[in-house]
């Protein structure tokens, strides 16, 4: 099969498409040919090795071995073979999911519990779109976050990939919704759900004088202390994201405001989900909400398989608007 391998650390262009063999499902896994994937964050993370800091602490972004890398955390596309003790799928069916690797490529084993039936009425392209982004939306409002019904929210990077989620899970959730955004993705993400957008580029969110009982941080522009003005006593402030830097940003920006948690009356919480168990269910929950209409995939840009280093040069802008996604196979 043909995939883009990363055999060490570099730029886009130190990405090669190259014929690799085709992965084999052992127990538990699922081979899904892939018709689509996404590009997002942790895929230029991963490329770069950057924050440097986390290589010297092993794991993904630790130092690398021998063999190949082949990123690409979300798919969909079609089962093609099963492995052993897999019971919820068969081949043919049309399936998304969040393997965290393998999604730059044309098959891919995936374990079972990382899938979820493709949702109706979406291509393969909106369908690779939602699994990272979406989860990560989910997992930072519902579980993180705490959010209810009635609860004014502020979703700080609004128009991008996990903010335009974050809009539509909110209101689905009740919530009232102010998103933070530059002046041209304002109309979008009114569209989208927010009832009121904040222009950074015209005013700073946190002297804005509003307070919210739940901030979603997808940019963190802002420091901890400021960002702690525009919260409720009780309110909850979830880490996603932060500035990007070569050396420690954003790990450093998540964990300074973790640090100041035990010291101040609301709450600071990260919304990871690389690490998080039990992603099938949350795809299912995602699934019913994009069935139901609540949610949809905002996409930027879509390219053709043969340029994904492109399209992760354009990623590492840091400008798209909700998200980028590849067309692996017709």
């Amino acid at each position: 099969m043909k995939a883009f391998v990363l055999r060490s650390y570099g730029s886009p262009g130190d990405l090669r498409l190259t014929d690799v063999d085709r992965p084999v499902p052992g127990d538990g896994e699922v081979l899904v040919r892939v018709r689509a994937t996404s590009v997002q964050p942790y895929d230029w993370h991963h490329m770069r090795g950057q924050p440097y800091v986390a290589r010297l602490m092993g794991g993904t972004l630790g130092p690398r071995g021998p063999k190949i890398d082949i990123l690409g955390a979300d798919i969909a596309g079609q089962v093609e073979a099963v492995g052993a003790n897999v019971t919820k799928f068969r081949p043919g069916d049309e399936v998304y999911g969040m393997p965290r690797r393998g999604g730059f490529a044309e098959y891919v084993c995936v374990r079972e519990d990382e899938l979820a039936p493709k949702p109706h009425g979406l291509s393969f392209e909106q369908a690779a779109a939602v699994p990272m982004a979406a989860c990560t939306a989910l997992l930072g409002l519902r579980d993180a976050g705490r959010i209810e019904s009635g609860h004014k929210v502020l979703v700080n990077g609004a128009s991008g990939g996990v903010g335009t989620f974050a809009v539509q899970l909110a209101q689905a959730f009740g919530a009232k919704v102010t998103g933070v955004c530059g002046p041209r993705n304002a109309d979008l993400v009114r569209s989208i759900g927010a009832q009121e957008v904040i222009d950074y580029t015209r005013q700073d969110f946190t002297r804005s004088g509003q307070r919210y009982d739940l901030l979603l941080d997808n940019a963190g522009g802002r420091s901890a202390p400021a960002c702690r003005r525009v919260l409720t006593h009780g309110g909850t402030h979830v880490v996603v994201g932060g500035p990007a830097g070569r050396w420690l940003q954003p790990a450093g920006h998540a964990f300074a405001t973790l640090a100041l948690g035990p010291f101040v009356p609301q709450r600071v919480v990260l919304a990871d989900v690389v690490g998080c168990p039990d992603i099938r269910s949350r795809l299912l929950t995602l699934t019913e909400l994009i069935e139901a209409g609540s949610l949809t995939p905002v996409i930027d840009r879509r390219y053709p398989f043969e340029q994904i280093p492109d399209a992760i040069a354009y990623a590492e802008e840091g400008h798209a608007t909700g998200k980028i996604v590849i067309t692996v196979g017709a």
